[in-house]
């Protein structure tokens, strides 16, 4: 791209300045005399938002980055990028902000759905493949977050001291990963880095990542994380965003020429800024890096295959399942997520779907003149739900209206129907609601911003949620609700009015949920109706899982527990029902105590918007459940090796180390519930052969079950002599893992057929890093496995 230094020698210093900042919440101006058009952004880590909220175009939501990591398939997560490239030029997004391959240090982590793995391999692997997909379309990526956002609590100010040589083997690896595999964009963190703001953090943005690593790509900040406008610019941060409280433009014009910022620093930035521009086909004259991008891929079926191969069958006692339609009669639904799915994380990660396919919907499509009823049983919803029918929905203050499926609007950026901030004044969603039955129905507010709900031209609410000068942050991440009632006759409209009083100017930045609950029967009541259908019928399965007030960006866990009433329940129906399926739809480990009472357990992460489609035919065994769990799930909280997130006069030490996850836990020895890598299927498999060098394991196995299945193999080293209950085996160093994971490969075969595969063992395998990265001679064990606690075949090798 040698056109790109006469291009910057055409530039002014404000020019050159006005790239290397939003112009908007999204969006990097154009200079049309050079042949530039606006470079736009959108988050998506699991579909496409857009730079704002469109409900005639909505997104296709894909299952969890947990979920995508559960497939242990890069290949995959390759389509699973190339889908989400495909939506990218589909809505004019050319740079996506996404995958997050911070890793999943405690379960308690608020994002802990958004990340792939606890392991750096796999969550590198998999963040390569997806990126190598995005990227086929020639709309960029930019893994995130640089480097230890690993929880939510003080993430804009704390700061996190790693070691260097946990730094190098375990946090940095993933992103390292990342930009081998060709990575276009990275985005740095909120939160400091062993005592520098990682948007000013210059040993590792422009040291490790720019010149050891050679990465050719842009840094950018991650929103209003980029405070200062020297340390910044000095940092190797390349693009701070947004427009709002930014600390370049003028004041970064100002500090080149006073000589504090060398203008061939802001070159340096520049030429990065034009290289992702002409990648991504928004600078004339200069060739896209893809010219012709590959042929379209079914949404729908992707987001199926992706939830369908993530599920983890964790229990499936005198097989249980799958489930033979045959056989059945009547089936009990039970859960308030039975029908109200949680198919995509809070914050971020949200985006409208075209459509949710319940858990619900999806076994009632599926078995067709079988009696499929349900009952809540428990509700774990703290906000009451948006009241599910057609609204309209009517921007005060300016000429636009439209309508949405359910009572709920929300958008960050561009207004629907490209409506200027300042012209808008309110919100106001319009209803008419006709009650089902006699007496008192609540009705909600959730959202941020001052209301007023009328039902039946009667106020029932006027107020403000949150008080004056509360943050944006914790607008967007911490809504409010507020309840009233009011009494109704059944078959009588009334017409339902929510008007939402908006600041100028603020408009970019909207939610406002109408809420609903009819009159119903107490906790007691839904749980004593979930018995008795369970009772009744030949199967229970029963839904449970996190709301979006519990798992969520902006906040960290208080604990693993299941919220609500839904423990009694799944014990309840359990005693009603010997043959109780649970589906645990939960996008990060959560407490199962009854987990020896219940048939199965099958755990679904936040599968997207084919979720109930998926489920349905993963228990009806028309697919095999294909995931293996990418983090331990604890049997309690206590014994989690690494658990406290919250910041000690604003610092957090990783104090434990390279020694998190499944590492952390062989060093403990308290065997946790579910190990890494465990996972059932439908068949059974015998590990043949095993055959390694330092470059490569070869494994042979066989399918000696009945059915077709799915197999991923799992090859861990370690030190030979090292025992799976701790490292102080005699002649181990204390500082290295009893056994780390060193490659993985899918495979598939039918009954009684014996396939081979070959696993490339990485040079970083055998290494450490002590000031430079230095193998470590002697003898390993490496082990061809079915999960971590299910060793199949080992082998010694000799370095």
């Amino acid at each position: 791209m040698d056109d790109l230094t006469d291009l910057i020698k055409q530039l002014t210093l404000e020019e050159k300045v006005s790239l290397l900042g939003g112009q908007d919440f999204w969006s990097l101006p154009a200079i049309p005399r050079i042949g530039l058009r606006s470079l736009i952004m959108s988050d998506g880590p699991i579909g496409v938002r857009g730079t704002g909220w469109a409900p005639e175009d909505p997104s296709i939501a894909l299952p969890s980055p947990t979920a995508l990591a559960a497939t242990w398939d890069p290949a995959l997560a390759r389509t699973a990028g190339r889908l989400l490239g495909q939506e990218s030029r589909r809505k004019g997004v050319h740079v996506l902000l996404g995958p997050t391959v911070n890793l999943q240090r405690t379960p308690l982590g608020g994002r802990h759905f958004e990340c792939y793995s606890e392991d750096p391999l796999l969550s590198g692997e998999i963040g390569a493949g997806f990126v190598e997909g995005v990227q086929e379309h020639g709309v960029g990526t930019t893994v995130k977050h640089l480097v230890g956002n690993d929880f939510e609590t003080d993430r804009m100010t704390v700061d996190v001291r790693i070691g260097e040589r946990a730094l190098r083997e375990v946090y940095l690896a993933p992103f390292e990963r990342v930009v081998a595999a060709g990575g276009w964009g990275l985005m740095s963190a909120y939160n400091g880095v062993n005592g520098l703001p990682m948007a000013s953090n210059g040993p590792l943005q422009s040291d490790v990542l720019k010149d050891e690593w050679g990465f050719d790509g842009v840094v950018v900040s991650d929103w209003r994380a980029a405070r200062e406008t020297v340390g910044a610019a000095l940092g190797g941060l390349d693009i701070a965003m947004p427009a709002m409280e930014n600390p370049w433009g003028p004041k970064l014009v100002a500090a080149v020429r006073s000589g504090e910022v060398a203008e061939e620093l802001i070159d340096d930035k520049v030429r990065r800024v034009l290289r992702l521009a002409a990648r991504v086909g928004v600078l004339d004259g200069v060739p896209p890096a893809v010219r012709t991008p590959p042929a379209d891929l079914d949404g729908d079926a992707v987001a199926h295959e992706v939830a369908a191969r993530s599920f983890v069958l964790a229990r499936n006692e005198h097989f249980a399942l799958p489930l033979e339609p045959a056989g059945l009669t009547r089936v009990a639904v039970i859960g308030a997520l039975a029908t109200d799915a949680r198919v995509l994380g809070g914050g971020s990660a949200q985006v409208t779907p075209p459509h949710v396919i319940s858990p619900l919907e999806g076994l009632t499509r599926a078995l067709p003149g079988i009696d499929v009823a349900h009952a809540v049983g428990a509700d774990p919803r703290p906000f009451l739900p948006a009241l599910p029918q057609e609204t309209s929905v009517t921007l005060l203050g300016a000429d636009h209206a439209f309508t949405v499926p359910v009572a709920a609007v929300r958008w960050i950026g561009d207004l629907p129907g490209g409506i200027a901030p300042e012209a808008v004044t309110g919100l106001e969603l319009r209803t008419t609601f006709t009650p089902g039955e006699d007496g008192e129905h609540v009705f909600a507010v959730s959202g941020f911003g001052t209301f007023e709900l009328i039902v039946g031209g009667e106020t029932i609410y006027s107020g403000t949620l949150h008080p004056p000068g509360t943050g944006r942050a914790d607008l967007l991440l911490s809504p409010k609700e507020q309840r009233a009632g009011v009494t109704l006759a059944a078959g009588v409209p009334v017409e339902v009015t929510l008007r939402q009083s908006i600041q100028p100017g603020m408009a970019h930045t909207v939610s406002a949920t109408l809420g609903h609950q009819a009159p119903g029967v107490s906790a007691e009541g839904l749980l004593a109706e979930a018995v008795e259908l369970a009772r009744e019928s030949d199967v229970a399965i029963v839904v449970v899982g996190t709301t979006e007030q519990v798992e969520s960006e902006g906040f960290d866990r208080a604990s693993l527990e299941l919220p609500g009433d839904q423990d009694e329940l799944v014990v309840r129906v359990a005693a009603a029902n010997p043959r109780t399926i649970v589906v645990v739809n939960a996008g990060s480990p959560v407490l199962l105590p009854w987990v020896e009472d219940v048939a199965a357990v099958l755990l679904t992460w936040f599968p997207g918007q084919e979720a109930g489609a998926a489920l349905a035919d993963v228990l009806l065994g028309v697919a095999e459940p294909g995931g293996r769990l990418p983090t331990t799930w604890p049997r309690r909280e206590q014994d989690c090796p690494v658990l406290q997130v919250t910041p000690r006069d604003g610092v957090v030490e990783y104090d434990e180390g390279v020694f998190i996850g499944y590492r952390a836990w062989d060093r403990a020895g308290t065997p946790p519930l579910y190990a890494f890598g465990h996972g059932l299927g439908y068949t059974t498999w015998r590990y043949e052969t095993l055959e390694v060098s330092p470059a490569e394991a070869v494994v042979s196995l066989t399918n000696t079950g009945a059915r077709v299945g799915r197999e991923v193999v799992q090859m861990y080293a370690g030190p030979a002599g090292v025992t799976p209950e701790g490292i102080g085996a005699t002649g181990v160093s204390p500082e290295r893992p009893a056994r780390w994971l060193a490659g993985f490969a899918p495979v598939e075969a039918h009954p009684g057929e014996t396939v081979t595969v070959r696993i490339p063992l990485p040079e970083r395998t055998w290494q450490v890093w002590d000031g430079g990265w230095r193998t470590i001679p002697g003898a390993y064990a490496v082990t061809a496995a079915h999960a971590l606690d299910d060793p199949r075949l080992t082998a010694s090798l000799e370095l």
